[in-house]
């Protein structure tokens, strides 16, 4: 007998539109290391176990299978499209004049889809990578951070929501003086901003920047990826999971520690989106936050574990003349040049 969590018994966080989205869903990104096939069947089961959130992308390379998913679910009555909470990104090669509308279009023709409910901008800048390329690899035709191109990008996302095509937009790695930037010149207002966090990388700064202005943060590696492709593994990288803190608090709850790093996403007010194809792995991920929270006196254990430790760095994304991945991420407080 399969366990299901019930959908009801999984916190909503609101969004600034007051709709509301589940704090907890499942990640699709795992082309490096999974086929489409084994990927769409754990969405397939997630399904039924209850998860309701799903955060897809045309660059992942499985939509078209993720969608036959979807319609059986819909025709079988295992859930209502309403039901469910469906995001996807534009790729870095779409993100011309017209280009943003096309590649939507492709999405929801692979996912069998009317509209997603949220369409991120993937990354800020039209970099492009090929997929599964190593650490090494760099496109000559990079180029850094625009405001007047990010802007022509974000223009045509907003009329995806005027054509109905996608409920809400959204950015994904993102930096505080790029939001600065771009946040004045948004018509329609992202949502969320999806990013990196985890306990080894909590961003505050960042993650505090988006909740006083009313929008969700999205944490992708809440585990710390340890499926992560390899060239976004470097020697000096921290396992969140093996971090004493969390492996005494782990044993105190009589868990995984995998699932203390959920518990806290959670708890803090992300949404967590963990990447698992094994159906004991993915029940466990959506069950946690039903059940035996984090105390006060953990949470505040957890605050003290962070290293700061970047492990999707992009570095694949550089430009001639960059010197180093952290010029991606303006960490002087100025849109690196």
């Amino acid at each position: 007998m399969k366990e299901v969590i019930n959908p009801a018994m999984v916190p909503q966080r609101t969004l600034y539109t007051g709709d509301t989205i589940p704090c907890i869903g499942m990640g699709t990104f795992g082309s490096d290391r999974f086929t489409p096939e084994q990927i769409s069947n754990a969405v397939a089961g997630a399904i039924e176990a209850g998860y309701r959130l799903f955060d897809c992308a045309a660059c992942y390379g499985n939509e078209a299978q993720i969608g036959e998913v979807f319609d059986a679910a819909f025709r079988k009555g295992t859930v209502k499209r309403e039901e469910l909470f469906i995001t996807t990104k534009v790729w870095n090669d779409m993100h011309g004049q017209g280009d943003v509308l096309l590649s939507c279009a492709k999405s929801l023709r692979d996912l069998k889809l009317d509209y997603v409910d949220l369409f991120f901008v993937h990354w800020p800048f039209p970099n492009y990578h090929a997929p599964g390329c190593d650490g090494d690899s760099r496109n000559p035709d990079s180029k850094p951070f625009s405001v007047d191109e990010f802007m022509t990008t974000w223009r045509q996302c907003e009329r995806l929501v005027d054509m109905g095509l996608t409920r809400f937009i959204g950015m994904s790695n993102m930096t505080i003086p790029k939001l600065n930037a771009v946040l004045p010149l948004c018509r329609i207002k992202p949502v969320a901003i999806e990013m990196e966090l985890h306990l080894c990388f909590q961003q505050p700064e960042l993650f505090r920047y988006c909740v006083d202005r009313d929008i969700l943060p999205i944490g992708f590696c809440p585990i710390g990826s340890p499926r992560r492709p390899d060239r976004d593994r470097s020697p000096e990288d921290i396992n969140d999971i093996e971090v004493p803190e969390v492996a005494a608090i782990a044993k105190a709850h009589n868990v995984h520690p995998a699932v203390i790093c959920l518990k806290w996403a959670a708890q803090r007010g992300q949404v967590p989106i963990p990447f698992a194809v094994y159906e004991e792995k993915y029940v466990s991920n959506l069950r946690c936050v039903t059940e035996d929270p984090l105390t006060e006196e953990e949470m505040a254990i957890m605050e003290t574990v962070d290293k700061n430790n970047r492990l999707i760095k992009g570095q694949v994304f550089l430009w001639p003349g960059a010197k180093s991945w952290e010029d991606l991420w303006d960490l002087d407080g100025t849109i690196t040049r």
